[in-house]
């Protein structure tokens, strides 16, 4: 079983991260959490999105979900791929 991580970015270059959580989360988060893209879900979870630096910033982020109290769900890299337009109307 091999324990590498398999990424197509660039050395030094910041992972795309989606971080799920139990419960909603206000959007007046977003400094707090460095940016990151709160999206709420109709199933009452809460993803926080975006470019974290590296894993000690990811360590960090985990904390502070941590110390708001809320269920951490999930912690996943995912592929920043272009931006989805299928929701924008023109």
């Amino acid at each position: 079983m091999s324990n590498k991580f398999n990424s197509t970015t660039e050395p030094g270059q910041p992972v795309v991260y989606q971080i799920r959580l139990k419960g909603h989360l206000g959007h007046d988060w977003t400094g707090w959490f460095e940016g990151l893209t709160i999206t709420l879900e109709e199933g009452g979870d809460t993803l926080l999105t975006g470019p974290v630096v590296d894993q000690s910033a990811l360590h960090g982020l985990l904390k502070k979900v941590r110390d708001l109290g809320l269920p951490l769900v999930s912690v996943c890299p995912v592929d920043p791929g272009p931006a989805d337009t299928s929701n924008i109307k023109s």
